[in-house]
């Protein structure tokens, strides 16, 4: 038994003897090419998918359509001091003007925003979240954090992998 525990500490004590710079140079010296990046992306792009597709989820069974759920969002996180019209939404969802109109209209009409004149602009209307808009995206927002918090470490390790490996890739190319 106890031939086993010494053959056991060998390894660790042979691990805490490698310097960074050791690491360092292991690592330099496994093939850096496109591959390696490609994966890293492709992991990260299906961890983001991941999350988009719970997003879309939550808001169906909230009753809300996923376009709906991300217009009441982008309103109530706007700042004190923007004014969120339709064409501010248009922006913030990557949507042409009349097609946030429609998503507008049909929100109005299940009451979760309502429309006022622009005091500055009577072009303008400006958009607000209705109570039961704003109860919804409440519920959907305490369910978002917590799947975010689930998946923060595997985000957070795909991008540093990224990083690492984009780094590398321009280390690569350069030579």
């Amino acid at each position: 038994m106890l031939n086993r525990s010494r053959k056991m500490d060998r390894p660790a004590l042979a691990l805490q003897a490698i310097s960074c710079h050791d690491i360092y140079m292991n690592v330099e010296s496994l093939p850096a090419g496109p591959d390696r990046l490609l994966r890293t992306l492709a992991d990260f792009r299906f961890e983001l998918r991941r999350f988009l597709h719970f997003s879309e989820c939550a808001a169906l069974n909230a009753g809300l359509q996923p376009q709906q759920h991300q217009l009441l969002l982008q309103v109530a996180g706007a700042t004190e001091t923007t004014a969120v019209t339709i064409a501010y939404a248009a922006e913030r969802l990557g949507l042409k003007h009349n097609s946030t109109v429609e998503l507008v209209d049909r929100s109005e009409r299940e009451g979760l925003l309502e429309r006022t004149e622009d005091a500055h602009d009577k072009r303008r209307a400006i958009l607000r979240l209705t109570r039961k808009g704003r109860m919804i995206l409440g519920r959907l927002a305490g369910d978002h954090a917590k799947e975010l918090i689930e998946l923060a470490p595997r985000l957070t390790r795909a991008l540093k992998h990224i990083s690492f490996n984009a780094s590398r890739s321009n280390i690569a190319e350069a030579r």
